[in-house]
């Protein structure tokens, strides 16, 4: 598996990372839902269990010799692990405490804090044409969300802080494989046990750990399973979601995020007849042609940039 993978190019790698990102994806949002729905397993604690199972996926694959582990110091993942907590913590009083619309709103914000936070604290820099197209995908959700969109204090406190917190994962995921010369698998091999520790103080705080609807209630086989299921779909999510950063960018990893949006709401209409209002297929084609331009706009950028090097003398 391991040498099918170093036979790719590396435009191959990349785009079989997306698609893997891109179908794990999807696959996790309607296995979630079942569950919720179904069983009512509660959120943070089935987070928990995907992380947990993603550590076992990566001892496996160690064993496998898929990839070899880093000596990494604890401390030096500390804040990557607790910004996963504060992640999934305020990702979800956000959308406990918000609309539908504006949970959807302040997580598109989360593509021009990056851009902030890098520019300013990394020294990254953006072309004018590249922060432009954040305009038609911000547009994109407004149209999507704006029906659902009400504000409160306490919702809005949330959805600032869970947009402040998912940037700097992103861009600390990213930041963190540079810095500390690791892969994707050999950071997260660290980075999942840990935030499952972390993640482990926090859930008491929220959600039941005995009794109905508990982690460790009177849960059925078949619940069990599904769990385990969609902890193995979370495992290529995670791996995927951390190769692909490394390999491109945190925005180029929101961008994309952005084009599975869109095709969730596409696979809802075109699967389960879900109702798309006019605003929403504009708000669609909003998005997806500011996704298009930052594509042309980002090759463009890298095609000159080899062209520069090749003229060097």
């Amino acid at each position: 598996m391991k040498q099918t993978l170093l036979n790719l190019s590396p435009n191959g790698r990349l785009i079989a990372g997306l698609l893997v990102n891109l179908l794990s994806s999807i696959c996790i949002v309607f296995i979630n839902k079942w569950i919720y729905v179904h069983y009512g397993f509660p959120n943070m604690t089935l987070t928990l269990v995907h992380f947990v199972v993603t550590w076992l996926g990566l001892y496996v694959c160690q064993k496998m010799d898929i990839f070899a582990p880093k000596s990494l110091q604890i401390r030096s993942i500390v804040w990557l692990a607790l910004s996963f907590c504060g992640f999934v913590a305020f990702t979800n009083l956000s959308l406990q405490n918000n609309a539908i619309g504006t949970y959807q709103l302040a997580k598109a914000m989360t593509t021009p804090v990056i851009i902030l936070i890098q520019t300013t604290y990394y020294k990254k820099t953006f072309s004018t044409k590249i922060k432009l197209t954040l305009v038609p995908i911000t547009l994109g959700v407004i149209l999507n969300s704006y029906f659902d969109v009400r504000f409160n204090m306490l919702g809005t406190v949330f959805a600032t802080l869970g947009v402040l917190v998912t940037s700097l994962y992103q861009v600390w995921v990213g930041a963190k494989q540079h810095e500390l010369q690791v892969n994707s698998m050999q950071l997260l091999y660290y980075q999942a046990p840990l935030s499952s520790g972390f993640l482990l103080c926090v859930v008491p705080m929220f959600e039941p750990l005995t009794g109905d609807g508990g982690i460790f209630g009177p849960w059925s086989l078949p619940a069990l399973a599904t769990v385990l299921f969609s902890g193995v779909v979370a495992f290529l999510v995670n791996l995927s979601i951390y190769w692909i950063i490394g390999n491109t960018s945190a925005v180029t990893y929101n961008m994309f995020g952005h084009f599975k949006f869109c095709i969730t709401l596409v696979g809802g209409y075109l699967i389960f007849h879900d109702p798309i209002s006019i605003n929403q297929a504009l708000g669609i084609l909003c998005t997806l042609a500011g996704i298009l331009s930052y594509t042309h706009f980002k090759l463009t950028e890298q095609e000159e940039g080899k062209s520069r090097l090749t003229q060097r003398p």
